[in-house]
């Protein structure tokens, strides 16, 4: 067997992170064994098939600066920041084993007396807590297998990131399940992102006797590589991290002094492809005006917010009535 490749990063750009993942996922002779260590900035990372408004609160993210990412592989949201170290394994499809990557982690963690355990086929516990979770990849000749360990990350901003307002929204896509947490400074406080790297890179060539070659990674002269800022391009635009979400409906209700609403919004890849508001208002050319603005547009505060001021230059005589349902729906989307 040729000898092993360890990938560390630089960057700490969740998009450009995980477009280096994926041009060395196919750029990478799957003959050799290759581990790929990082970690990010801020970020919510949702699995390939959910609906970040399901899952996230997306204006506290926003508040905060905290980036939101849809990678390509399935399972649940999850949160990085800079106490947060990732990896990734990848190999040929035949030589691929889960089991061979969790003792691996599970290895390198023993080295500082901590006794972790695979749950399941995503996680890993310390007793009855998990400290890592995984995601999974495949293509006709290679495989994946990339996640998270939590070193000190901030628990309460994890769960008020991933932690939606309440909406009644009935999605199609794949909801998260949460699960009791714990950093793994809590067992080893003097445990950092360098520390846990250099422990799994070490118990990744002890596992496979082999030498292996270490490679840097730069941002700046990765850059230069079209394929990797092409991929970069397309996970750090809107139409992906939002338009690629599964159908869903959105139901909400309130009370104005001049009737009550029940609007309804059918979004599809993002958009709103259809928009159904029933009123007792006395005014239905208004509010039949209101859902046709609604339609069409994407499932975006700034868009809801547009169309509607675009309403009430179409209906001036209701300007009072279309600001006061402009700044609700934007309020609750």
């Amino acid at each position: 067997m040729s000898k092993l490749k360890v990938f560390h990063s630089n960057s700490t750009n969740p998009w450009f992170n995980l477009a280096t993942e994926d041009w060395i996922f196919r750029d990478m002779d799957p003959q050799i064994p290759i581990l790929f260590l990082w970690r990010n900035a801020p970020t919510v990372v949702i699995g390939r098939f959910q609906n970040p408004w399901a899952e996230c609160d997306l204006d506290k993210m926003k508040q905060d600066q905290v980036k939101l990412t849809r990678r390509q592989s399935g399972g649940g949201a999850v949160y990085h920041d800079l106490n947060n170290s990732c990896f990734t394994f990848m190999s040929s499809k035949e030589d691929y084993s889960q089991k061979i990557n969790n003792q691996i982690l599970v290895n390198a963690l023993s080295k500082f007396d901590i006794k972790a355990i695979p749950s399941g086929r995503n996680d890993i516990l310390v007793g009855d807590r998990k400290v890592s979770g995984s995601a999974f990849k495949e293509t006709k000749d290679r495989k994946f297998h990339h996640g998270t360990m939590l070193l000190k990350t901030d628990l309460s901003k994890l769960a008020s990131y991933l932690k939606p307002k309440k909406k009644k929204l009935e999605s199609k896509g794949i909801n998260s399940v949460r699960s009791r947490v714990a950093n793994l400074t809590e067992f080893y406080p003097d445990l950092d992102h360098e520390k846990l790297c250099l422990s799994i890179k070490e118990s990744f060539i002890q596992y496979y006797q082999k030498d292996a070659t270490e490679i840097y990674l730069d941002e700046k002269e990765l850059a230069k590589i079209s394929k990797l800022n092409n991929y970069y391009e397309f996970l750090s635009n809107w139409n992906w991290r939002f338009g690629e979400t599964p159908k869903f409906t959105h139901h909400l209700e309130n009370h104005f002094p001049w009737g009550g609403v029940d609007v309804h919004l059918n979004s599809h890849k993002g958009m709103i492809t259809k928009s159904v508001i029933f009123s007792d208002s006395l005014h239905p050319e208004m509010v039949e005006f209101l859902a046709k603005s609604l339609e069409g547009i994407r499932y975006q505060k700034d868009e809801i917010f547009k169309n509607l001021q675009q309403a009430i230059d179409g209906l001036p005589m209701y300007e009072q009535e279309i600001s006061e349902f402009r700044n609700w729906l934007v309020s609750e989307v």
